[in-house]
């Protein structure tokens, strides 16, 4: 409510005309226009006009004198006060922005490192099982809603595992044993050609999964029926714990000194959180696109001419395979930096997803139209530095 509980009628109707609130509908919207727009028409007399050239709102120069009052000035876009604070919507967001900016280009920067490294990997053993292994993960991932995955991450990351990591034996007793009998199939096998030469790190890995497969059956039956131990399954090793925190934002005030305090630790989860969903698309991407190059004639020609695999790859088939890599990269940057909402909410990050979620809680409309306004200029930024990335990784696609 406009002027709190204990506000009177004529309180109310002073700070519905300082927004503006006293006017049509069709009036707001287009003095909004104005006020957002670079150019924009303003009255330099009149201090009751919606339009009037005011100093303390508008930085503007001027560059037409159409009357006595009335002038043409470019400016920087006015997007008006906020409901909450009285504060300049602009000047919130310049604050807000950058630690949802480094969040995420810190998440984005995770899911394309690690993305495109996996997704070489699973093309180049298409079909294997690492191959299926990345296709189950990748579609976890983009399944699974970043709030889930924020609540999990947060408590597992930042609590459970904060101060103690207790991982099982289990899992890795199984990939101890499945080492084992690879490599006495490899010793005894009088063709070892005849074996399918998977790597001892693979045959580890398959072991790993099997045995967490049947370690997380124990748990859920355990925590069902309660049965009892069994010590072999249920037996764990103590590690180092992460050290981390479940939530907390990037720049706190020392209370003693004053001063600001870094705490770049706290950036770790939410940025591992935000990157989970990008990440599974990246990974497949980069595969079905390195695929479809290593499908074509000049790859194959490199290869009959002695080439090796790897330097097929990054000499000539990934540069041409990264253009849907790249389209995809850079909407999720965008989609990031609007769909923090959740992450920083649970991680308590003093980014612009939380200041947005205090202004709908509020009906704060300035700040929400700010902060929309805001992010689709990201959007049409983003869209145009990826044309111009485009122009250098596949000349084919440059303007003559």
């Amino acid at each position: 409510m406009l002027g709190g509980q204990h506000s009177t009628p004529e309180i109310i109707q002073t700070i519905r005309k300082d927004l503006g609130l006293d006017l049509p509908f069709q009036k707001r919207y287009l003095f909004y226009l104005n006020d957002l727009s670079p150019i924009s028409v303003h009255n330099t007399e009149n201090f009751e006009s919606s339009i009037y050239l005011d100093s303390s709102k508008y930085t503007a120069h001027r560059l037409l004198q159409f009357s006595e009052n009335k002038t043409l000035v470019l400016k920087y876009p006015y997007l008006r006060k906020s409901y909450q604070n009285k504060r300049n919507v602009a000047r919130i967001i310049s604050e807000k922005l950058p630690d949802t900016f480094l969040l995420a280009f810190s998440a984005i920067l995770i899911a394309t490192v690690l993305g495109i490294f996996l997704g070489i990997i699973s093309a180049v053993n298409k079909g294997r099982f690492f191959d299926n292994v990345s296709f189950i993960g990748a579609v976890a991932g983009m399944s699974a809603p970043s709030f889930f995955m924020a609540a999990i991450i947060s408590v597992v990351g930042g609590y459970t595992w904060s101060t103690q990591m207790n991982l099982p034996v289990f899992p890795f007793l199984f990939a101890l044993l499945f080492a084992s009998v690879f490599t006495i199939r490899l010793i005894y096998s009088r063709n070892q050609s005849s074996i399918q030469m998977k790597s001892f790190f693979t045959w580890s890995l398959k072991g790993f999964f099997i045995g967490l497969g049947g370690w997380l059956i124990y748990i859920i039956f355990y925590s069902i029926f309660n049965f009892g131990d069994w010590p072999l399954i249920s037996l764990t090793l103590d590690f180092p714990g992460t050290g981390l925190n479940p939530n907390g934002p990037l720049v706190e005030l020392n209370d003693y000194t004053g001063e600001e305090e870094y705490h770049w630790e706290n950036l770790i989860l939410p940025s591992i959180t935000l990157g989970i969903r990008p990440l599974a698309i990246v990974i497949q991407l980069t595969r079905s696109s390195l695929l479809d190059e290593l499908s074509k004639d000049y790859t194959r020609t490199a290869r009959a001419k002695g080439l090796s695999m790897y330097k097929v790859i990054v000499n000539h088939a990934l540069v041409n395979s990264l253009n849907p890599v790249i389209t995809a990269i850079s909407g999720w940057f965008a989609s990031l930096l609007a769909g923090a909402v959740f992450v920083e909410q649970i991680f308590d990050w003093n980014g612009i997803g939380k200041e947005l979620v205090s202004a709908l809680k509020n009906d704060d409309f300035p700040l929400v139209i700010g902060v929309t306004i805001v992010i689709a200029t990201f959007f049409v930024l983003i869209n145009i530095i990826v044309d111009i990335v485009y122009g250098y990784l596949d000349p084919r696609v440059r303007l003559n």
